[in-house]
């Protein structure tokens, strides 16, 4: 009887090892998938953040409210290294994207998107939240200074680093009694701290770095003023709309630069406006 019991036990074996390699072998073989994909009637929301920022704290009640109404949402992490990194980063996660796309991008954000979007079919609008729009040939640390009112050249920290092949690079933080009025006045203080202790830094060459490509001149686009906004004037970021002549403009009283994070619905209901006006 052991015998009878333990030869059974050898065939139960042996047939689960087969199974698992054949399932092995399968997986092995398989094509791999797209990163994101979709086959429904809405298009893809792809967020980009800016300077000081990341995807989660950035977006997170948009996402909320995007995916509610039945769009699949894209936040990847913008790597904050300057435009010449981070403009070929969002280029290959955009690739990865099948079907049609609406790109948003938030202050330093909306540099990128203007590098990245160009020479791909898929995007079918830029939306730019209190963002920087350039032009070709433009550098954004000239462009913040075309008006008044900014505080986040003022509020800067730089920190030294050594890059792998021996220069210096530098790093931008926000000082602690600069982050909130520059960056989140509208916000409670008790969330901004914390915004505060997360910061992100960016490559101070992020505002020297030449635009190259100028997406918005051949992809409709979208912006929304944030009427207080301390750290990209709201005159600037009128004026760069009426320059990139988008099909909606949308003005947030009251809004500070993290106007994603304090209205929300506001930015939901223009990336609704920009799927509506390219169907």
């Amino acid at each position: 009887m052991r015998k009878k019991t333990l030869r059974r036990g050898m065939i139960a074996a042996g047939a689960t090892a087969t199974a698992a390699a054949a399932v092995l072998a399968s997986t092995a073989s398989a094509a791999p998938a797209p990163l994101h994909h979709t086959d429904g009637p809405k298009p893809t929301v792809v967020l980009v953040h800016g300077g000081f920022a990341d995807a989660s704290a950035s977006w997170n009640d948009v996402i909320k409210r995007l995916q509610r109404d039945g769009y699949p949402v894209v936040a990847p992490a913008n790597p904050l290294r300057g435009l010449p990194t981070d403009a070929p980063y969002l280029k290959s996660v955009l690739k990865s994207i099948k079907g049609p796309i609406i790109l948003a991008g938030h202050s330093y954000g909306g540099a990128v998107i203007t590098n990245a979007a160009t020479d791909n079919p898929n995007i079918k609008a830029l939306v730019y939240i209190a963002a920087f729009v350039p032009d070709k040939g433009e550098k954004l640390g000239e462009l913040i200074n075309k008006f008044p009112g900014s505080e986040i050249e003022a509020g800067l920290s730089p920190v030294p680093y050594t890059n792998p092949d021996g220069t210096t690079g530098t790093d931008l933080y926000l000082k602690a009694d600069k982050f909130r009025s520059a960056f989140a006045a509208d916000l409670p203080e008790r969330d901004t701290d914390i915004m505060f202790a997360a910061q992100r830094p960016f490559s101070a060459n992020s505002f020297t770095d030449v635009t190259t490509e100028a997406a918005w001149r051949t992809i409709p686009s979208w912006g929304l003023v944030a009427s207080e906004d301390k750290a990209i004037p709201a005159a600037l970021e009128r004026f760069e709309y009426q320059r990139a002549k988008a099909r909606g403009t949308m003005e947030v009283r009251g809004a500070s630069h993290s106007v994603m994070i304090s209205h929300p619905e506001a930015v939901e209901k223009l990336i609704q406006d920009a799927d509506r006006g390219t169907r």
